[in-house]
């Protein structure tokens, strides 16, 4: 009975110190945290010097501290800490400052934690804890649509993706000249990036995506994306097949007339032959032996003559 009655005295004192501590913390400034999931965070409290007998509470709660994850005190010269499941095999706790560390700490742990240091008077320290994924790599590509006659010479696109914060950037050199967001996380981040023809090779473009608490970046290769001869080399490869059928087709213009143009002339040639006249020319011419009997004229026989016919064309 008697021990019944210690009990329920020792549980309303503490609720009584625990209330003092709740209306005394709420002025306490607020210390924030952000950190990467998957790492290890530790609350200092900056407090130094707690008694040994003293009771350490700590309180969690997504929006408002209202549950509670570790409860340390001094039972009969022992030290007793409770821990509560959610956050089991996670936390360690300093009892001389009442620091309390995280391990491996996930999103799911962000929110609002209270320390509550319990002896003769009463200590808070309230801290805001965000804990963020890390950010992707961005990915810098090629525009399929990029019309070839463009003025720009290129139009690289630049895409991540989103999650709680994250921002998505344009750098050149070190200057940002670009920047978006979107708080719909269930689309990718994406930011394009317009390029003149002066800027090839002359400004280094980098893509950078970030949270609170970390980043990423990826450099824009200019000469693989934004070579300001792709687009000409593009359209001369595809008029090449036009071009090879043009010149086929002139080549076969240009030697149909040699082919045809040496028949021509010989018709030309046959036609004027066949008009042609001819005339029988008849013309004598004397033998060997009238030679010798043209010596002896006297002696002329008209039967020793040679006789030739000749045509000319008039």
């Amino acid at each position: 009975m008697l021990r019944n009655i210690l009990s329920e005295i020792r549980t309303l004192g503490t609720l009584l110190l625990l209330l003092c501590c709740l209306l005394c913390a709420a002025g306490d400034e607020t210390v924030t945290l952000q950190e990467v999931e998957g790492t290890t965070i530790t609350l200092h409290t900056g407090i130094t010097g707690i008694q040994s007998d003293a009771q350490i509470l700590w309180l969690y709660g997504p929006e408002k501290a209202e549950e509670k994850i570790l409860n340390s005190q001094v039972f009969k010269g022992e030290t007793v800490t409770e821990i509560s499941e959610r956050f089991k095999e996670r936390l360690q706790l300093d009892r001389i400052s009442g620091a309390l560390t995280i391990r491996n700490i996930s999103r799911n742990h962000s929110g609002v934690y209270l320390l509550h240091v319990i002896t003769g008077r009463a200590s808070s320290r309230t801290f805001s804890v965000r804990v963020y994924a890390p950010v992707s790599t961005p990915v810098i590509i090629k525009r399929e649509n990029q019309s070839v006659v463009s003025t720009e010479a290129c139009s690289p696109l630049c895409t991540v993706e989103n999650g709680e914060d994250v921002t998505l950037s344009w750098y050149r050199e070190n200057e940002r000249i670009s920047i978006t967001n979107n708080t719909d996380l269930s689309v990718p981040l994406n930011l394009s990036l317009q390029i003149q023809h002066h800027d090839n090779n002359t400004n280094t473009y980098i893509c950078v995506s970030a949270n609170p608490v970390s980043n990423k970046s990826s450099s824009l290769n200019i000469a693989q994306l934004c070579d300001h001869h792709s687009g000409q080399t593009d359209r001369s490869r595809s008029l090449l097949p036009v071009l090879i059928s043009a010149g086929v087709f002139l080549l076969l213009i240009i030697s149909i007339p040699v082919c045809v143009w040496p028949k021509r002339k010989n018709n030309k040639l046959l036609i004027k032959l066949e008009e042609l006249t001819y005339t029988e020319v008849k013309f004598t011419a004397p033998s060997a032996e009238g030679v010798k009997k043209e010596e002896n004229p006297r002696t002329t026989d008209d039967r020793e003559q040679n006789t030739f016919v000749l045509y000319s064309g008039v």
